[in-house]
């Protein structure tokens, strides 16, 4: 299949001609190949060929035994690595993740046998043109994923591959072909041998795809059951409310359509009513409710994302973004609530809360929408008025500090504090309190009340 060439880096293609060059075979392989034919730029270049790691080695000035045992051999090009694999065949697999043994060997077609799905099955250079001994070719324009041969053998090898074929699908707006889809109904409990890293790293390559309503295909084949069954959970619970049209799984997926591809956004889009199923009640007119949900949805969050292993900083801006999605969604905020609140929410989330607020709105039916988007501009507004003003909002704003506190003769520890967070509260209550002559005289008062307390 020569008519298609592929355009590879320089780099690249001096890997592959310094091996054959020297007799060997090389090729690009797997997702560079598939993601070049789609017209897509590919974010790594894997290389595979016959020569062996000692061989590659000996090639090239700088490299690394990044995988060697694997058979794996990173080329140094400048400051860029480049991945060169020998042909290989996997051995027994025990633990649905990793062979027991890997063996080389000198046939290309043996080495993308043991890849998980055809359109990641082709190698490529430029004297042969593509490689595809799977109909990859066929199944990319069609819109397919396919296993490499038995479906059910592939996912007993590797259980990722599981989730890896709705991330595909998701990523690509691919469809999942019909024995695959039931090899991963029959074999999606062996997502539980995967580790927390592994499934995390393939949801948020999902949820902040183009097509995240491709988890509904991961609940549907029993996938989020094993690795996401707080999404189950909400899929399974329904909203009969005016404000909504959907379940509460539904509507989330929703949410995260109209929300934009950043994990921190997608993970709040899929968390944000985590806690429905838990605070659902329904009252004498067959109304739900779902009082505390935000709350509780911040505890939910936080447990399902340490769970999954995401970092400190992305598991913190979540939490705060359940916390706080629904306020002001009745309208009743004043500029002094207002402050107040973007005091505890912290100066980094307003933009966020407002993302997550619209394509919440979004999610919901249309009754009082246009009421439920005036409330939300005018809260824009409101916060637009307190930035210009250079309110305070925070102790560090304060026309007053700690040193200036032991200066008047308030001891450091937790009275002064107590005696700074008090100042503030008075000062998002009535930010012209915020001068230093007024705040000294405050905070004396203050002093002598909890002394004498």
């Amino acid at each position: 299949m020569k008519q298609m060439k592929v355009q590879m880096p320089e780099a690249v293609n001096n890997i592959l001609h310094t091996l054959m060059e020297q007799g060997y075979e090389a090729y690009i392989v797997g997702g560079c190949v598939r993601d070049s034919i789609l017209g897509k730029e590919p974010k790594d270049w894997d290389i595979t060929t016959s020569a062996t790691p000692e061989q590659t080695k000996a090639l090239f000035r700088r490299t690394i035994d990044t995988g060697i045992e694997h058979g794996t051999v990173t080329v140094m090009i400048g400051s860029t690595g480049y991945e060169v694999t020998t042909y290989r065949v996997d051995g027994k697999y025990e633990d649905h993740r990793r062979p027991t043994a890997v063996h080389f060997t000198a046939s290309l077609t043996e080495d993308l046998k043991r890849r998980d799905f055809t359109i990641n099955a082709m190698a490529y250079n430029d004297q042969e043109g593509i490689v595809d001994k799977f109909d990859g070719m066929r199944d990319l324009k069609q819109g397919i994923i396919r296993c490499v041969g038995v479906p059910q053998e592939r996912f007993d090898e590797d259980a990722l591959r599981i989730l890896r074929a709705v991330r595909f699908a998701a990523q690509l707006d691919f469809d999942i072909e019909e024995n695959t889809r039931q090899a991963i109904r029959e074999k999606a409990g062996f997502l539980k041998d995967i580790s927390a890293e592994r499934i995390q790293m393939e949801l948020t390559r999902l949820i902040t795809s183009d097509h995240p309503e491709k988890l509904l295909e991961a609940y549907e084949l029993g996938i989020t059951a094993v690795v996401l069954p707080e999404f189950d959970a909400m899929m399974q619970t329904p909203q009969n409310t005016i404000y909504h049209c959907y379940d509460a799984g539904r509507h989330t997926i929703e949410v995260m359509k109209h929300i934009e591809a950043e994990p921190v956004l997608r993970w709040a889009a899929l968390l944000h009513d985590v806690a429905k199923p838990k605070c659902r009640t329904t009252d004498d007119a067959g109304t739900d409710h779902f009082h505390g949900h935000p709350q509780e949805g911040k505890i939910m969050a936080g447990q399902v994302l340490r769970r999954l292993k995401l970092d400190n900083d992305t598991i913190h801006r979540v939490e705060r973004l359940v916390e706080w999605h629904d306020y002001g969604i009745n309208g009743k905020v004043l500029k002094k609530t207002l402050r107040k609140a973007l005091n505890r929410m912290g100066p980094d989330l307003f933009e966020d809360y407002v993302k997550l607020r619209r394509a919440d709105m979004m999610g919901q039916s249309d009754y009082e929408l246009e009421k439920k988007q005036h409330y939300l501009a005018a809260l824009i507004r409101m916060q637009k008025e307190i930035l210009e003003a250079g309110d305070c909002l925070s102790t560090k704003a304060l026309d007053i500090n700690g040193k200036r506190l032991i200066e008047l003769g308030i001891e450091p520890g937790p009275v002064m504090g107590e005696v700074l967070n008090e100042l503030l509260q008075q000062v998002l209550e009535q930010p012209e309190l915020n001068t230093r002559e007024q705040l000294e005289a405050l905070a004396m008062e203050l002093y002598q009340q909890m002394k004498t307390e």
